[in-house]
């Protein structure tokens, strides 16, 4: 029998439970990633707790356990999760992936995705107390302005200097009603992320980059790292009141996925003239698509590594605004790092949002859009046209 063939015969509720303790361990790393400073007792209880439960789990299969919480990390750097002893289904073992950098020692975007299964299946990480703070405020005060600046800032502008982080108390968009709340949604940069007295943002997405141990730097998101971004990025110096950047899964599940719905709001512009509405109705959806014909796309867009945590933890688009066909659109790198993507997504996909969701990479959402849109007629003065011809 194969190694798959077993994990397929094991009872449904012995996978439940690996996949658990699998969000327990990513939950204690991520804890630990966030630790600024020694506690006491030096390990929180969360990260004993999976700990404790990870080895008691080998010693009931008869393998060895780590000796020790650094060991536990040790293996999260070293151990593709395809080699950990947890019996889940093979679509969760996203080929040699594993839960920690091992030259960064931070939390890889696949473990910060098991902790958001493990606090809440049916919530995004990002709408946390913040966001939710954020939505209530703006609604309040009528301003649904307010929240798509909020949004634009965060995707932009992932990193502020002190004089800069003042300075939005004065910002019209959003910073007047909500300072307060961005104030706490950034955190003072780690001395770790310095390198002979200059921090480095990625030229890409602007998020600071992580000094290596043997020289150069990587940027922490997987778009930018899977494309070759230089490792040089821009210098950074910090003024007299420091740098200041968001919390690492604000960056992750909101300035990533920000980046690729700004991307497709553009794409859309330049190709089609389309002025895609952005997080509508205090972020109802991301874009929402004016076609012809008053007709109306909305679209979701998401960057996740694991198909399966996304189909789990989608939720039906809310309808005001109303729109005719809602789309979950995934950056076209998703699908050529794995195969079977789409397929692993719509096996785990709830029965009621089977019909009522699209996925598609986004360059099929936007072949699928051009279909939409009449061809320009091919006559004099078209201001698409030069010359009589099409040009």
């Amino acid at each position: 029998m194969t190694t798959t063939d077993m994990r397929e015969a094991r009872p449904e509720g012995a996978v439940g439970m690996d996949e658990a303790l699998l969000r327990q361990i990513a939950s204690a790393l991520a804890c630990l990633s966030r630790q600024r400073t020694v506690p006491n007792p030096v390990y929180p209880a969360k990260v004993q707790n999976a700990y404790n439960r990870l080895v008691l789990h080998c010693l009931r299969r008869s393998e060895e356990p780590p000796g020790s919480v650094p060991q536990m990390v040790r293996w999260a750097c070293e151990r593709p999760l395809i080699k950990w002893p947890l019996e889940l289904p093979p679509e969760n073992f996203p080929g040699t992936a594993l839960l920690v950098d091992p030259e960064t020692r931070l939390p890889h975007q696949l473990c910060l995705e098991w902790e958001v299964s493990a606090t809440d299946p049916a919530a995004e990480l990002f709408e946390n107390e913040r966001i939710r703070e954020v939505l209530a405020v703006c609604r309040a005060a009528k301003a649904p302005q307010a929240y798509t600046a909020f949004r634009a800032l965060l995707t932009s502008r992932p990193v502020l200097t002190g004089a800069e982080l003042a300075l939005l108390g004065g910002d019209p968009d959003c910073g007047m009603l909500l300072h307060d709340v961005i104030k706490r949604c950034y955190e003072p940069v780690p001395a770790s992320y310095l390198r002979g007295g200059t921090y480095r943002q990625c030229a890409r997405c602007r998020c600071l980059m992580v000094p290596l141990l043997h020289g150069g730097h990587r940027c922490e998101l997987d778009r930018c790292r899977r494309d070759g971004t230089s490792d040089e990025g821009t210098p950074l110096r910090a003024d007299k009141g420091g740098v200041f950047q968001l919390s690492r899964p604000l960056r992750m599940f909101l300035t990533s996925p920000g980046l690729a719905e700004t991307d497709l709001q553009a794409a859309l512009e330049k190709r089609f003239g389309i002025t895609a509405e952005m997080w509508p109705n205090y972020d109802a959806y991301d874009l929402r698509v004016a076609l012809p014909g008053r007709r109306h796309w909305a679209v979701d867009v998401k960057d996740r590594v694991n198909p399966v945590l996304l189909a789990r933890s989608l939720t039906p688009f809310r309808n005001e605004p109303p729109y005719d066909r809602a789309f979950l659109v995934v950056p076209r790198y998703r699908f050529r790092d794995n195969e079977a993507y789409g397929r692993q997504f719509r096996r785990n996909l709830p029965d009621d949002l089977a019909d009522r969701v699209t996925l598609l990479d986004d360059q099929a959402f936007l072949r699928l859009v051009a279909d939409e849109i009449p061809a320009p007629r091919d006559r004099a003065g078209d201001p698409r046209t030069e010359g009589g011809r099409r040009a």
